[in-house]
């Protein structure tokens, strides 16, 4: 639950009246759990604290972003009509003949711009586009913005989610977001049974100070965010590095993996329209037919238009709708005769797909729009509250002098085998598919058991006792 040291047990009184049963199964476990979630708290709390802060400003930067580009997003006066979108993406080839069309978002609202998006823009990142924005009822261009991911990033929530996924360096950046994600639920489990086990201390926590005090709020806090930090975590991974490849390929496994519309074209295109390399996207019926022909199938806006890739591919128009009810249906139109070749509907996904798509957009604000961004945002206030709580009461225990003393090795050797094993399976299962938690898990272990060798022998050449 918590993301930072906890107390040593002299920080609250034991549960009293507590059943032998109980105390007999908890017993073993509550200083192993307290070690592993005091020193997970100290090695992971800055990673935490960088990833609560980044997305607290991710999550506000979708209000932003409105406001920042309003004059973009927008159009000077709402007309009668819309012009078509073939007209539309022409005046925008005109203000910007550079690189090829690579997809078209037509207005989705009466007030809204067009969005044409281009690709291999010299002087764009090659993994972003260059959107163009285009009043639909006079066709003029509002402004050009470069653009990233499928949520329709622009330039100031480009910046902020990179820095949240990689602090903008890239592949290898990204290995810490993974590792916060993956302790994440470690930490906010072993707090949680932490807490609990402390069911009559808390009342005798209420109205005291100093470390009790900070205790009590870093709990309290703690044990009310806790399954919002579990979904965090778990949702956070399904598209890190390592544990998300992991993910993927046992959902793949399951049948369970996002299908996709088939974009293969039949019949004979030669001589059907501009060619697939041409760049403005008038490929043999035009956008304005296929845009009607995906209409007729019940795709309401918002859409994406994505021309035909070869000769041989078909367009693909695409709901882009993230917000709920999602909207999240595809077709692909032969280019040929504006038919249909193909349809796939979201209530059709594999329930592991669903669930999937549910999770990364609650995860990154956009399912349930701004209350979905202001509970992400008092997620983030509420880890950097118990990042902040947790060193404090190490700085307590010390007296407010020093950092106490860390957690007494050896908590594992009192829990018996019929316990252990089964713990030391399940960590080494989960390690594996969650790689930045098992392999930080057995690097702690290591060190951990050679510092307790040295300082063993150095108690014994002493003539000193080292428990």
């Amino acid at each position: 639950m918590s993301t930072a040291p906890s107390p040593t047990t002299d920080e609250a009184p034991q549960p009293a009246a507590e059943p032998a049963s109980t105390r007999s199964r908890w017993a073993p476990l509550r200083p192993l759990i307290l070690r592993l979630h005091f020193y997970a708290g100290v090695l992971v709390a800055p990673f935490l604290l960088v990833a609560a802060l980044t997305g607290f400003l991710y999550a506000g930067s979708f209000q932003a972003e409105k406001l920042v580009y309003a004059d973009e997003l927008t159009v000077s006066a709402v007309g009668d009509a819309k012009l078509p979108i073939s007209e539309q993406v022409t005046a925008a080839r005109k203000a910007h003949p550079e690189g090829s069309v690579a997809a078209v978002r037509p207005s989705p609202a009466d007030d809204a711009t067009t969005r044409v998006l281009l690709s291999g823009v010299e002087g764009v990142d090659p993994t972003h586009t260059l959107a163009v924005f285009v009043d639909p009822y006079t066709a003029q261009v509002k402004g050009s913005l470069e653009q990233y991911g499928s949520t329709g990033a622009l330039p100031l929530r480009t910046w902020i989610d990179e820095f949240h996924r990689d602090l903008h360096l890239g592949q290898t950046g990204r290995l810490y977001s993974e590792l916060a994600a993956s302790w994440l639920a470690v930490i906010a489990l072993g707090g949680l049974a932490l807490w609990f086990s402390r069911r009559r201390a808390r009342r005798k926590l209420r109205g005291t100070s100093g470390r009790r005090r900070t205790l009590g709020l870093h709990g309290t806090v703690g044990a009310w965010a806790a399954t919002g930090f579990l979904f965090l975590s778990a949702t956070g991974l399904t598209w890190s590095t390592y544990a998300g490849a992991n993910i993927d390929e046992l959902r793949t496994s399951l049948g369970q993996a996002t299908p996709s519309v088939t974009a293969t074209a039949g019949g004979d295109h030669t001589g059907h329209g501009a060619s697939a390399t041409a760049g403005d996207a008038a490929h043999g019926v035009g956008l304005d037919k296929v845009l009607s022909a995906a209409r007729a199938e019940g795709l309401g806006d918002p859409v994406e238009i994505v021309p035909p890739a070869d000769a041989s591919s078909a367009y693909v128009v695409k709901q882009v709708q993230r917000s709920w009810p999602e909207k999240q249906d595809a077709v692909a139109v032969d280019p040929a005769t504006g038919e249909v070749a193909d349809v796939l509907r979201f209530a059709d996904y594999p329930l592991l797909a669903k669930l999937t798509r549910w999770g990364i957009d609650l995860h990154t604000g956009t399912l349930f729009g701004l209350v979905n961004q202001i509970a992400l945002m008092l997620l983030a206030l509420s880890l950097i509250l118990l990042i902040v709580w947790g060193y404090r009461m190490w700085w307590q225990r010390g007296r407010g002098s020093a950092f106490g003393r860390p957690i007494p090795r050896g908590a594992w050797q009192q829990v018996p085998p019929q316990i252990l094993l089964p713990c030391v399976a399940a960590i080494a299962v989960v390690g594996y598919f969650v790689p930045l938690l098992g392999i930080p898990l057995a690097a702690f272990i290591a060190v951990d058991v050679v510092l307790g060798e040295i300082a063993h022998r150095r108690g014994r050449a002493n003539g000193v006792g080292v428990g």
